[in-house]
């Protein structure tokens, strides 16, 4: 269906208990704050809210459509959580394990202690790396894993988490291709969207190419992410220096053939939504049990919390999750965790509420920590749910 909402045409559906929320959604274009931009919200394992807006390009001609995907970038990583729950769910991976019990190699210049749960958290002290690598390296998965292998670590490994803002996909996706032989993208494809029926790929085929939306890529978002810290010796400072994407990168068919799990995710708010909801439901969702109520109710254990030593703001993390504690709160229930992507994306999955919802936008807002679009739509969704 289509609805017109102060002006806007929403596409898609919604319980009419989140009219409240569309309304906050279709307020962000009429703003001027989005182009094209979508959200989806799971209830007790059911899509409830679905529904897309706005145009792919800044001329507004071409629209977005049902099916249209774009980069999510850090949104990935919450796809990259999952293949490790379903392989410790599985007795093939153990979070306390050294990651060199998978990947012997690993175990170079002081990493022998390095535990698989750092490699979750941000904390194995791999945040950037030592030997200067170019965009074009970022395809070239040997490449960053061997030089991650035999770096040395930046700090010691489980005493502060450091975001992994690029390297935490590779040092996951190689964990995950030592035990099954398998991409992390083939793993999603085969083990994850697949069953769920969600329409996203680590690592786009060709054919999904033309559906695919550039990113809109606002004045000084590359350079934000520097702004952090103005020490250029300091770990967040070297973090963001290399490797060092540019947005526009995604733009390329280089960066969407490519495997980068911690950043090249191209999906909608549907897909994710559809990804994330049997975490929020005891680890089953749409005939799909993915894992057990055990493992689920695992990622909303406390691993690390403290002052992060890229973002340089307070984190409290699960297994890979960023945990529902600190000054802002995500959801009004503790057992609720998230994470976002550079721009703007987001993913939110309430166990107590059972509920998952995510937000994929074109408009990228320039800065690191997300803005508030997301943030107020979530905020509605959950006032209209206590309606």
């Amino acid at each position: 269906m289509s609805v017109d909402v102060g002006g806007v045409a929403v596409h898609g559906y919604f319980d009419e208990r989140f009219a409240g929320t569309v309304e906050v959604f279709a307020g962000n274009f009429k703003n001027g704050e989005d182009v094209g931009a979508s959200y989806a919200l799971s209830k007790d394992g059911e899509m409830i809210v679905d529904i897309w807006a706005g145009h792919l390009d800044e001329a507004q001609e071409v629209a977005w459509e049902e099916d249209t995907i774009v980069n999510v970038f850090s949104s990935t990583k919450t796809v990259s959580f999952l293949c490790t729950l379903v392989l410790a769910d599985r007795g093939l991976l153990d979070f306390d394990a050294p990651v060199s019990t998978y990947w012997p190699e690993f175990a170079q210049n002081g990493k022998e202690g390095v535990l698989v749960w750092h490699l979750m958290n941000h904390a194995a002290g791999l945040s950037g790396m030592d030997v200067p690598v170019s965009s074009a390296d970022f395809y070239d998965w040997d490449k960053i894993t061997g030089l991650l292998a035999a770096q040395a670590p930046w700090w010691e490994p489980g005493t502060a988490s450091g975001y992994h803002a690029l390297t935490q996909g590779y040092l996951i996706g190689e964990v995950v291709r030592r035990i099954t032989g398998k991409t992390l993208g083939e793993f999603v494809r085969d083990e994850i969207a697949g069953p769920l029926d969600a329409d996203f790929f680590v690592g786009v085929p060709d054919e999904a190419f033309p559906r695919i939306g550039n990113l809109i890529v606002p004045q000084g978002t590359n350079s934000n992410n520097q702004k952090l810290n103005d020490d250029p010796d300091s770990i967040s400072q070297r973090t963001f220096a290399n490797p060092n994407p540019r947005a526009e990168d995604s733009w390329t068919p280089e960066w969407r053939r490519a495997e980068i799990p911690a950043a090249n995710g191209h999906g909608n708010a549907r897909s994710l939504v559809r990804i994330q909801t049997p975490l929020a439901c005891g680890g089953s969702a749409f005939g799909v049990d993915l894992f057990s109520a055990k493992t689920a109710g695992s990622v909303m254990e406390p691993r690390i919390e403290g002052d992060d030593l890229v973002l340089m703001v307070p984190f409290t993390f699960g297994l890979g999750f960023g945990l529902n504690r600190g000054p802002i709160p995500m959801s009004p229930n503790k057992n609720a965790c998230f994470w976002g992507g550079w721009g703007g994306s987001s993913v939110l999955v309430d166990q107590d509420a059972r509920l998952a919802m995510s937000y994929v936008m074109n408009k990228m807002f320039p800065g690191l920590l997300g803005d508030t679009r997301s943030y107020m739509i979530r905020q509605q969704a959950y006032e209209d749910l206590a309606d």
